[in-house]
């Protein structure tokens, strides 16, 4: 589900699942929104439970179970130039059991303009066979579609 120019909404017991090889299957993508509330709800997807692109504001997750899938993810982010802020996300009091990666942020190489992601908060989050609690990524580049070049 794409949550995009929406201020001030609440999902609560939620639930979005899709095999765990499927992928493109965000549970909830929120962009350029003020205001998202994730409460009580179920995302069990093949790729991220829910994901945050430029724009997000006071989006707040509490109680959420994730997995399997790719994690909770800000971004990716840079990829486009004159991307809007990050702000103000917060994650309370959630499970991420049998994903590829638990919290990240993920934002491409070489990016053509500056986005910045601030006032993140990650509290009592329990994570039980996650491959990789918490990643920051500032190289990110799926399916090899980057034009950094790799200096040897």
């Amino acid at each position: 589900m794409n949550v995009l120019g929406c201020n001030n909404i609440t999902f609560t017991n939620f639930n979005a699942i899709a095999p765990a090889n499927s992928p493109n299957t965000d549970g909830i993508h929120i962009g350029r929104s003020t205001g998202v509330n994730i409460t009580n709800s179920i995302f069990a997807t093949g790729d991220d439970c829910i994901s945050l692109g430029d724009g997000s504001k006071q989006v707040n997750v509490f109680n959420v179970k994730c997995g399997p899938g790719h994690g909770i993810s800000v971004g990716s982010l840079g990829k486009y130039p004159e991307e809007e802020p990050v702000q103000d996300f917060s994650v309370k009091n959630c499970i991420i059991n049998n994903t590829d990666n638990g919290v990240r942020i993920k934002t491409w190489p070489d990016t053509p303009g500056a986005t910045t992601v601030t006032g993140m908060h990650f509290e009592n989050i329990e994570m039980i066979n996650v491959r990789n609690p918490i990643i920051i990524d500032q190289e990110y580049c799926p399916w090899n579609q980057c034009t950094k070049e790799v200096l040897h």
